[in-house]
Formats: C-alpha cells, sequence, structure tokens
C-alpha cells in the first residue's frame, strides 16, 4: 500500500470530526460563563465546532431554530434565567424531535435530570464538569 495512504488511514481522527471530515456543530446553552468557557476548551481539543453560545434559555430556543439544521448537539444546563433547561428541552423537542440534547446539571438535581431524560434529552453531564466524562457523554450521543 502506498506509504502516504497508509499514514492517513493510520492517523486518529479527533472525535469531534466527522468522517466526512467536517467537525460535529455544538450549541453551548449555559448562564455560567464559566462553564461555558470550560466547554469550549474542552470541546475544542478534540476538534468540536462551537457553532454558538447563549447564556439564557429564550436565547437557547432562538438560536437553536436559526441554526438548525446545523446544529448536532446542545448541551443545556437546566438551571437558566428567562426559561429554565426543562422547558426549553420541551420547545426544542417540539421544534425538532432528533435533536440531540445533553442536560448540564449540579450534584442534587436528579430529579430534574430524570424528567429531562424522559421529554427526550439523550444525556447529561454532572458539574464540576471532568473532561472525560464530557467527550464520553458526546460521543455516546453522536455516535
Amino acid at each position: 500500500m502506498n506509504r502516504v495512504i497508509e499514514e492517513h488511514i493510520n492517523q486518529k481522527r479527533p472525535e469531534g470530526v466527522k468522517v466526512d471530515g467536517t467537525p460535529y456543530n455544538i450549541l453551548i446553552v449555559d448562564d455560567s460563563m464559566f462553564i461555558v468557557k470550560q466547554l469550549t476548551q474542552i470541546l475544542g481539543s478534540e476538534a468540536y465546532n462551537i457553532i454558538d453560545t447563549a447564556t439564557d434559555g429564550e436565547e437557547g430556543i432562538r438560536k437553536y431554530k436559526e441554526l438548525y439544521p446545523k446544529v448536532d448537539l446542545v448541551t443545556l444546563d437546566i438551571t437558566m434565567p428567562k426559561k429554565d433547561g426543562l422547558q426549553v428541552l420541551r420547545e426544542v423537542i417540539e421544534f425538532d424531535k432528533e435533536a440531540k440534547i445533553i442536560m448540564i446539571s449540579a450534584i442534587g438535581k436528579q430529579g430534574f435530570v430524570k424528567e429531562a431524560l424522559l421529554l427526550g434529552a439523550k444525556n447529561y453531564i454532572v458539574k464540576p464538569l471532568n473532561r472525560e466524562k464530557v467527550l464520553e457523554r458526546i460521543k455516546k450521543v453522536l455516535y
């Protein structure tokens, strides 16, 4: 086999890149700039594209609809101003039944997480964020 082709085949593709070479687009909806920055760094390290961010529930819904169908996955905080994560989840799922949403939750919010999973969230991540767990949960939902 041609050495260049063999090297290309053996290269590990970053998790954030689809088979066709384009990155997965992630919308981050969280009112904590610290969490937004953390997620941006973690996901950027694996070549995911942060297509946009929103800092409250209403903005999150609006941006999802504006960017549809380019958004591959949403990370969604449960506790936010204007509309909480469960309200956002309901509206996004109503708009797009195939939406891939991962809830972000503080410890002690298990009741909200269970409700979110029943409403259509695909998975959840508990704060404080752990790089390996974030990447593992996102990979499970996208692949």
